[in-house]
């Protein structure tokens, strides 16, 4: 396959998700921005909000080229070179707090030097840890690993319990998932296989999230679950904006700002020294945001 393939596949992908969603959300509707980026390449921006069960949320494709960015080549330790990358990046924000919030991203690097690899991950993020579900979604995850390598799901789990880690609060952002990043072909697995595994991953996300959202949408809720809904939110907008690699190359390579900041909540709240009621279900969602926690 070639980027251009590939760039063809991610515009599927998201088409496909947005369809997905606005069909379980029931009402809420994707607005599109197309958007250029004047060192070269564009993107697709889609935002739904004030759906049923979706507050915001976007699904954001791009594929964007030019002289690779001081910082990313010291980063890599190479001499100046183009770039070319493409992607699907999501994330959703629900109205209830019972429905967790979710992030994907998928995504293909290359460069003029010949240097090239995959990247991905989804992780899980409910403002309440429901166990279930937190298995349902691991096994999905492993399973989808395991039809590609049974070494995968392991590796992947523990680089996105790392990955996904707010160091600040010494806590997971949520339940983790799978994370990879510069996977290129090596003696083992060929550039063909890679790719084969990234769609996996991909094609993952509608029906994993679809049952989510419709398992939880109708549990009841009260003004306790919605203010630790937004502090949850400020945890999740603290990851982003300060330990995020996503955001920061977003942002080194003069990517559009509004679609790089979509991943931010609607409204969050930051409480001072907040701290949960012993034994409450808030205590418990905290005692559960820990790495290492074997779900499967």
């Amino acid at each position: 396959m070639n980027k251009e393939e590939i760039q063809d596949w991610f515009k599927g992908l998201q088409n496909d998700i947005c369809k997905a969603l606005e069909q379980t959300d029931g009402s809420g509707k994707f607005h599109e921005d197309q958007w250029e980026r004047s060192e070269g390449g564009g993107g697709r921006t889609r935002v739904i909000k004030a759906g049923n069960i979706i507050e915001k949320g976007g699904v954001n494709f791009s594929a964007v080229h030019g002289p690779t960015p001081t910082k990313i080549l010291e980063a890599l330790k190479i001499d100046p070179a183009d770039f070319f990358a493409t992607g699907v990046s999501i994330v959703m924000h629900p109205h209830s707090p019972m429905v967790p919030i979710i992030h994907m991203n998928v995504r293909y690097f290359e460069m003029s030097n010949g240097i090239s690899w995959f990247g991905g991950g989804i992780d899980l993020t409910p403002h309440y840890v429901d166990e279930a579900d937190a298995r349902y979604f691991h096994a999905q995850m492993k399973a989808c690993c395991d039809r590609h390598d049974s070494s995968y799901y392991s590796a992947f789990k523990k680089w996105a319990d790392d990955y996904f880690y707010i160091k600040h609060r010494k806590e997971t952002r949520g339940v983790g998932g799978v994370f990879f990043d510069r996977l290129s072909a090596n003696h083992q697995f060929s550039k063909a296989d890679r790719w084969k595994f990234v769609q996996d991953v991909g094609s993952q996300f509608a029906p994993i999230y679809t049952h989510l959202m419709t398992k939880n949408k109708d549990l009841p809720y009260g003004e306790n679950e919605k203010q630790w809904q937004y502090l949850r939110r400020g945890r999740y907008a603290e990851f982003n904006l300060v330990w995020d690699k996503g955001t920061k190359f977003g942002l080194d390579t003069d990517g559009r700002t509004e679609s790089i900041l979509m991943s931010l909540p609607p409204q969050a709240n930051w409480e001072y020294n907040h701290i949960p009621l012993q034994d409450s279900k808030e205590q418990q969602t905290l005692d559960l945001l820990q790495k290492k926690i074997d779900w499967v």
